[in-house]
């Protein structure tokens, strides 16, 4: 009798994954990946207060590396943008590119916008200003001073003044070596205090970048905050779980089609301007697009890897799918491994001397197979991503970037 009990158990087939099971997952995630941008983060702020007290290459490179490390789980969250508005008000606060980095530092001689006066205010080195005729009292840089008064100043978005980019832009200088190798170059002695100082107003440049990045992780504790059990993101997705297995679908497309695929792959292969790849003073695009396409397919197999090495995982996107439509949900898990995929083939080319601003190149073949590889496997999944929200019965989904998908290439023309 225990023998035939034992069999029928096992043989019974799994129960199947319910809506509010799926979201719960989702804000699961999206607070295990916030988390761990906090943390590596604090990791980074920890990197650039050695780099002020202490400045050397070493200490300049440390910082650099905590960099690169903290872009690892934030490109990662960026699949919970578009379908939540908590994640998209606040997204340009600390990823918003590209940026006139001449708002907030020293820049080459030919550097400048005509259309925005302050793409050369260089506030290091400017500590009184006028802003839309209000005099501005910059002699001390705090958080406060770039997250109120600078950050999209005048109403323009490319005042980038927080977030990751600027903290990149103030640990690397500005990549004047358009598409061929390098990437910025700027030297330690920019924050060496007193003599030996470069780029002058040294203390100005250290007291920045402790503001950017202790406003960094103000802003990242914020939202971890609102994915944690009691939090308003978490609430919208929870409360009614058809709208967030919406907004996951919605930033799943969004992700891949207008935003990746389309802002920040093929429009900068189309104008093969390194200006336009999205970490352009590190060179580390490469990652952050890897990293983003991993993204949407964690938030559709309901799995994250987090920096610690343990995995947050539960009943899934594709579990749904998988339960209405089977065909549908194996032609996108199959899809979003091609993708990943072809991230994954820009990633290794880079890592082995080719840099993404390199591939943008005109006329570089190798470069632009890559790149237009990747962006059609982005367009190809957002199409099956589309045919899941039918299988699930869920309302239509205008992706990021086109009103509908008969004509995919429409936003890439």
């Amino acid at each position: 009798m225990r023998l035939l009990t034992a069999l029928l158990f096992l043989s019974a087939p799994a129960a199947a994954a319910t809506p509010d099971q799926v979201a719960r997952t989702y804000a699961d995630l999206a607070l295990a990946g916030y988390q761990d941008s906090l943390t590596t983060a604090q990791a980074l702020q920890q990197a650039v207060a050695t780099l002020i007290a202490t400045p050397s290459d070493e200490t300049l490179q440390a910082a650099r590396t905590a960099w690169l490390a903290a872009r690892v789980p934030y490109q990662q969250t960026e699949a919970f943008r578009f379908g939540n508005p908590i994640v998209d008000d606040w997204e340009g606060r600390v990823n918003a590119w590209p940026l006139d980095e001449g708002l907030i530092d020293y820049t080459s001689a030919d550097y400048g916008n005509e259309e925005n006066a302050l793409a050369a205010l260089n506030v290091i080195a400017t500590p009184t200003f006028t802003l839309s005729g209000t005099a501005i009292d910059a002699t001390t840089i705090t958080p406060a001073l770039i997250a109120d008064t600078l950050h999209e100043a005048d109403g323009i978005e490319a005042n980038v003044a927080s977030g990751y980019h600027a903290i990149e832009f103030l640990l690397w200088g500005q990549d004047l070596n358009g598409t061929g190798p390098g990437a910025g170059a700027r030297p330690f002695t920019d924050y060496v205090q007193g003599e030996g100082c470069t780029g002058g107003n040294c203390d100005r440049r250290a007291a920045y970048l402790q503001a950017a990045t202790d406003l960094l992780v103000a802003d990242l504790g914020e939202m971890t905050a609102n994915w944690a059990n009691d939090g308003p993101a978490r609430a919208a997705v929870t409360a009614e779980p058809q709208s967030g297995i919406l907004a996951a679908l919605t930033g799943m497309g969004s992700l891949s089609y207008g935003e990746l695929g389309g802002e920040r792959m093929k429009l900068g292969l189309m104008l093969n301007d390194p200006e336009e790849e999205h970490d352009c003073f590190s060179d580390n695009t490469h990652n952050s697009h890897y990293y983003d396409g991993l993204g949407i397919r964690n938030v559709y197999l309901g799995r994250y890897t987090r920096v610690d090495g343990s995995v947050v995982e539960g009943p899934s996107l594709s579990d749904l799918v998988a339960a209405a439509d089977p065909a549908i949900d194996a032609q996108l898990k199959a899809e979003l491994d091609a993708s990943v995929a072809a991230l994954a083939a820009i990633k290794a080319t880079a890592e082995a001397g080719l840099a993404y601003d390199q591939m943008l190149a005109a006329g570089d073949a190798r470069g632009e197979t890559l790149i237009l590889a990747a962006v059609d496997a982005l367009v190809t999944q957002t199409a099956s991503i589309d045919r899941a929200v039918t299988a699930l019965g869920l309302s239509k989904i205008d992706f990021e970037g086109s009103d509908s998908l008969d004509n995919p290439n429409a936003i890439f023309q």
